[in-house]
């Protein structure tokens, strides 16, 4: 057990590594980003290594096929992405001629709604007014990172700075492993390592196997919606694909956004059935293979951590807390089942 000045020392470390990165959260984001490349790296690395190929030859091949699967990514989706936007913004008029036409009197006839409270024709010129900075995003960001010297270099230090961290974690992972626990007091050595281990579990089988599990969601909602015919099939796929990391929340936002705009393109219920068979199809594939084979039933980390994690992470510390939400949640989550075996190993949990 602690004495009293160990917790006051332990107190003040944290409250000093909170405060430090609260005052570093623009500095730490390219380290933590390629700490989190690496993270997820370092196990088909040790693959590899475990085969004969040398630890840095090991590392090259796992960055090369990192380094390209992130660009196909960006190279394929962005420009898709950005098109799927202007479309939107394009039709978004149409849709709310047809939410006045259709959608208002069905909501005062059934629910006694006053349709002047939607103020739908406001709505309507804000987005005729607009539609076209959609378009020019991209060309506004850079436009915004020309005229401001400091964040264009920022920004490309950041491009540069991510791979070359990443690619020396990946190649000393392992060392700076042992370095750390070599830190360790001997007496909390094998706690700590256990409990390190456990974290480990749980994390590395949330992210990897939830990533994975993101985008081939993403890929089969994207695929179904364009085998409809929604017009928006990629935007959509892709939104319900990113919040599946909360079971069931893919499936629910996914199927409304395209339950509605499958009605305001084709204004037929038969749309609608089809539409929620490729969800259909999504959520079973979800349920009775992707989460048991690549994520498994005991993470132990329960959507609502998830939720309140990634909120409160960017609450406190912005995008920086955002990327320490879950491993943060993971650490947590393996302490507090510590405290509670330890509480019912205890005395006082006997006397109770």
């Amino acid at each position: 057990m602690l004495n009293d000045s160990q917790r006051w020392l332990l107190l003040a470390v944290t409250l000093t590594v909170g405060f430090l990165l609260y005052l570093l959260a623009p500095v730490l984001t390219p380290f933590l980003a390629a700490a989190l490349l690496a993270y997820l790296g370092d196990p088909m690395v040790d693959r590899m290594e475990a085969k004969g190929l040398p630890r840095t030859a090991a590392v090259v091949v796992m960055f090369v096929l990192l380094l390209s699967a992130m660009a196909g990514l960006v190279l394929l989706l962005v420009p898709a992405l950005q098109q799927q936007l202007i479309a939107l913004a394009k039709a978004l008029p149409a849709y709310i001629d047809w939410a006045q036409t259709n959608l208002a009197p069905w909501l005062n006839k059934t629910f006694g709604v006053d349709a002047s409270l939607l103020d739908l024709s406001s709505l309507k010129s804000t987005v005729q007014g607009n539609w076209s900075q959609v378009g020019g995003a991209a060309g506004g960001i850079m436009s915004w990172l020309s005229s401001s010297s400091m964040a264009l270099v920022a920004a490309l230090a950041n491009l540069v700075l991510i791979p070359v961290v990443t690619f020396y974690l990946l190649r000393d992972w392992d060392h700076l492993v042992v370095r750390l626990r070599g830190l360790l007091p001997r007496k909390w050595e094998a706690t700590a390592v256990q409990l390190a281990m456990d974290s480990d579990t749980v994390l590395g089988s949330f992210l990897r196997g939830q990533l994975l599990v993101m985008l081939v969601l993403g890929a089969v909602y994207s695929l179904g919606l364009w085998w409809v015919g929604l017009e928006l099939a990629l935007i959509i796929g892709v939104v319900a694909g990113l919040v599946s990391f909360v079971p069931y929340l893919g499936f629910i936002v996914g199927i409304l956004l395209a339950g509605v705009a499958a009605m305001m393109q084709f204004h037929e219920v038969y749309y609608l059935l089809l539409v929620g068979a490729v969800f259909g199809v999504g959520q079973a594939l979800e349920g009775m293979l992707l989460t048991p084979l690549l994520v498994g039933d005991k993470i132990g980390l329960h959507p609502v951590a998830v939720i309140f994690a990634v909120m409160a992470g960017g609450q406190l510390f912005g995008f920086v807390g955002v990327m320490l939400a879950l491993p943060a949640a993971a650490v947590i989550m393996v302490l507090l089942r510590h405290l509670h075996q330890q509480y019912q190993q205890s005395d006082l949990y006997a006397d109770s």
